[in-house]
């Protein structure tokens, strides 16, 4: 008996009689209260729990001898698909022009709808056949006198035919109002360099004599999807849905932008290498004292710091440690809130003359 009373003494949880407990209306007002609170923090804790936690990191940039993939999703309104021109140089010397790597061109009407699709290596093929063929249209004579002093006229500044040919075919798009749409993927160097998308690719006295001058060449555009890699949950583009429109003028664009280079690690233990950038935008308007053409410049630069990105879970431990310390503080706030309400209640009515003050 000795050991069993010992233990009797120990114990932190003694119960009361039954007939001494005693039941309230406001105690099941406070129980129900306490047990919505609880039923609502235990949901937000599982909540917690079940939601994946992302932890960053930093560090130094090991990588070497790798490409760099640029994805370009953009549109040029006012710009036919036969003028524009993919180009891009990087900081070892290496310059390629009018790029042909996974870069398509989709001609669009005035409203924006596709007319057709031409892979850019064979833009300029396609345009030297299409020099060849016969007009099946039919012209009065003013505009057969037209179409002759134009091609004395180019024939005079020692255009050949293919030329005259896509002068005459630029001119009608530029009046039907076409635009272009370019997509595509450019693999280059994993160093600083640019690219930019303009009309550069022209001979100069071609597009002299397409535009009439610089200051004619509409580069307004619209940035769908400018990305450097796969993507990621939760990654943000600065320059996607970006629309730049120019009215009655020209100019440059240039956005400078810093490339992080990006390991994203799944909870499957999956790796996904891909870059994420911040963006600087400058615009410089055309004088007619400029002897450059407008484009849209992009000029990258890495950063030598890697950010791993890691999809990591709570522990279940820490699970049990919120839930024990959430439930078990509420259900004594309220049993102290239960024993507030049942002493006040208690002490008004043994007061009976309160009732009767105004």
């Amino acid at each position: 008996m000795g050991v069993k009373q010992a233990l009797r003494s120990i114990d932190a949880f003694p119960r009361a009689e039954d007939h001494l407990l005693q039941k309230t209306q406001s105690g099941a007002v406070v129980s129900i209260v306490g047990l919505l609170i609880m039923a609502t923090l235990f949901l937000h804790e599982l909540s917690y729990y079940l939601n994946t936690l992302t932890v960053h990191q930093m560090s130094v940039d090991l990588k070497r001898g790798e490409t760099l993939p640029i994805h370009v999703n953009m549109t040029f309104p006012s710009l036919p698909c036969d003028v524009l021109s993919v180009d891009a140089i990087d900081m070892s010397g290496k310059h390629e022009v009018d790029l042909d790597t996974n870069i398509w061109k989709l001609r669009l009407n005035s409203h924006g709808h596709i007319i057709g699709t031409e892979y850019l290596s064979d833009l300029v093929e396609k345009g030297h056949e299409h020099g060849h063929g016969h007009s099946s249209h039919k012209h009065d004579g003013k505009e057969e006198h037209k179409n002759e002093t134009e091609i004395e006229t180019l024939s005079s500044l020692g255009f050949d035919q293919a030329a005259e040919t896509m002068i005459k075919k630029v001119k009608q798009a530029l009046s039907d109002g076409e635009g272009c749409r370019v997509y595509g993927v450019l693999d280059v160097q994993r160093v600083a360099g640019n690219f930019h998308i303009s009309v550069h690719g022209l001979n100069i006295y071609v597009a002299q004599m397409i535009f009439g001058g610089s200051k004619n060449v509409n580069v307004s555009h619209m940035i769908h999807d400018l990305s450097f890699g796969p993507k990621y949950p939760g990654i943000h583009n600065p320059l996607d849905d970006t629309n730049r429109m120019l009215h009655d003028t020209s100019g440059t664009f240039k956005y400078y932008i810093k490339i992080v280079p990006t390991e994203y690690r799944y909870l499957s233990k999956d790796v996904l290498s891909t870059n994420q950038y911040s963006v600087t935008e400058y615009y410089t308007p055309m004088t007619e004292f400029d002897r450059t053409w407008p484009a849209v410049y992009f000029l990258y630069d890495l950063s030598p710091i890697t950010v791993t990105i890691k999809e990591e879970r709570r522990s279940f431990l820490h699970l049990i440690t919120r839930l024990c310390a959430v439930l078990g503080g509420t259900f004594a706030l309220t049993g102290m809130l239960d024993r507030w309400m049942f002493r006040f209640i208690e002490s008004f009515n043994k007061n009976p003359s309160t009732r009767s003050i105004h």
